[in-house]
């Protein structure tokens, strides 16, 4: 992890980094519920509530993450995604255990309060989000997963582990085992096929492609989970 975040200080200028208005924050829980009322689709919701094998390990409620604290409340146990997109992800984790196999969640949903504070560390928009445009993750549109065997628990070989900000991570690169290539080509492929689009620097980075407008929120896991 040390490695890593040496990595990622060092590549605050390395990626390319543009100034923009910056997006507008739905912080009310009361105005998102109004939203959520007039259209269900805006409901952010509990992903094991739809598909309940699916395996969490919420790394920003550890501090076995690229900040190396929490990011979340210690306790947090929930991980959340707008309506449309939950369902798309319970149907991939669906198809997926046919093979016997599944997903396991890294991070979905994310408050904007917390994508600011990645910003302070990596000003690098290949692997985290510019707070003047809001992220998908903000939008509850975007999800960090991969591959397990159910049988085992285990993770199929990816190549890096997440939130590794290097090349290697990049869809295109190749210089990889034949196996670990076809784990990744097996997870975008099921992954596109039910409405999510790859993050070409990041294997586990999926956004759902919805037609709606989604807000940008920062609002906290507790009033969700009340």
């Amino acid at each position: 992890m040390a490695g890593l975040l040496l990595f990622t200080m060092a590549g605050i200028t390395a990626g390319q980094v543009q100034t923009e208005p910056r997006v507008y924050v739905e912080r009310s829980y009361k105005n998102y519920r109004k939203k959520m009322d007039t259209n269900p689709d805006h409901r952010l919701a509990e992903l094991k509530l739809l598909a309940p094998n699916l395996v969490y390990d919420l790394r920003y409620a550890t501090r076995n993450n690229f900040m190396q604290r929490l990011m979340y409340p210690k306790n947090t146990r929930t991980a959340f995604l707008r309506q449309p997109a939950a369902e798309a992800l319970a149907r991939v984790q669906q198809e997926l255990n046919k093979e016997g196999l599944g997903i396991k969640i890294f991070d979905a949903y994310r408050p904007y309060s917390v994508s600011e504070k990645f910003w302070k560390l990596v000003k690098d928009e290949r692997y985290v989000a510019n707070p003047a445009k809001g992220s998908n993750h903000n939008r509850g549109t975007a999800v960090d997963l991969t591959l397990v065997d159910l049988e085992t628990g285990k993770e199929l070989n990816m190549g890096t582990d997440f939130d590794h900000f290097t090349d290697t991570a990049h869809h295109a690169f190749r210089h990889l085992p034949t196996t670990v290539l076809e784990n990744r080509q097996k997870l975008k492929s099921i992954m596109n096929r039910f409405g999510f689009t790859a993050l070409g620097t990041e294997w586990w980075h999926y956004t759902y492609q919805s037609p709606q407008e989604y807000d940008v929120l920062d609002i906290p896991f507790r009033k969700l989970e009340s």
